[in-house]
């Protein structure tokens, strides 16, 4: 055991008093307060009014978090919730899915949508996948602190031993996803950049389902099973919870470039 990383830190960053400030807590804000201010450079850059901003991150707030929670209580330990429904509002105790967090989050932005005549849902849920990646990234390094979502056993050079789990050498699969996710939103933020003519609508959220959930979809077969209930299946709840959207993604992707070719047609016709 000796030949490999040990990941022994303190979960818990500063205590004051009986107020403990978690890395996981501060890297989850993070990921909002760095969200916003791309978001912000988008809006300007854009023409959007920043003052939409506000009321943008308490939905996106709400929607993440509720649909997160309301995620891990109904796909991966729903026999548990239900016997003690006390235990739902509990989220200090852990428990946020990202299949429901993503779910909640586009809830919250086709009601923040209802409200407003000059942001378009698309236009909106284009943006907010970028922003979604780096948040993505920021959310699995807290749950790397919190010696959560580990892989399993493996003998590989790179393998970590989690001494808050146990001895074995494992997979930091929170690690693989946070770099998959940051290159991810580099790649689609210098895409959004750079390009001269505006992307077809629905397209960039499209490429963001596709890509994000194969990779959820393929690392999956290096973490440890979530869900009590899964062991029996040919595939886990991560896995089965992450074709859905990559569906979702490549229609959404087909959509728009044929949208594209048909305004293309309209306007050299």
């Amino acid at each position: 055991m000796e030949q490999y990383f040990v990941w022994n830190t303190d979960p818990v960053l500063m205590r004051f008093g009986v107020l403990d400030i978690h890395w996981y807590g501060l890297l989850f804000a993070a990921a909002f307060g760095f969200g916003m201010a791309i978001m912000r450079f988008i809006f300007r850059r854009e023409g959007k009014p920043e003052g939409d901003l506000d009321a943008l991150l308490i939905y996106l707030g709400l929607g993440t978090v509720l649909g997160a929670r309301l995620g891990h209580v109904l796909f991966y330990d729903p026999a548990f919730y239900f016997s003690n429904p006390a235990e739902i509002l509990a989220i200090w105790k852990g428990g946020l899915a990202s299949h429901g967090g993503a779910i909640g989050l586009a809830l919250s932005l086709y009601l923040f949508c209802r409200r407003r005549s000059d942001i378009g849902y698309l236009w909106l849920l284009d943006r907010i996948a970028i922003v979604a990646l780096l948040g993505g990234c920021l959310i699995r390094v807290g749950n790397f602190f919190n010696s959560e979502i580990a892989g399993v056993p493996t003998d590989i050079p790179w393998a970590i031993v989690f001494s808050r789990i146990d001895t074995l050498p494992r997979h930091p699969t929170q690690l693989y996803e946070a770099c998959v996710y940051l290159v991810m939103f580099l790649l689609m933020f210098l895409l959004y950049q750079k390009r001269r003519a505006p992307l077809e609508p629905g397209f960039l959220s499209g490429l963001f389902l596709s890509a994000v959930f194969s990779a959820r979809f393929l690392l999956e077969f290096t973490k440890m099973h979530q869900a009590s209930y899964d062991y029996s299946l040919p595939l886990n709840v991560g896995q089965l919870l992450s074709i859905p959207p990559v569906l979702v993604g490549l229609t959404l992707m087909v959509l728009a470039k044929r949208s594209g070719r048909k305004l293309l047609c309209e306007q050299t016709s």
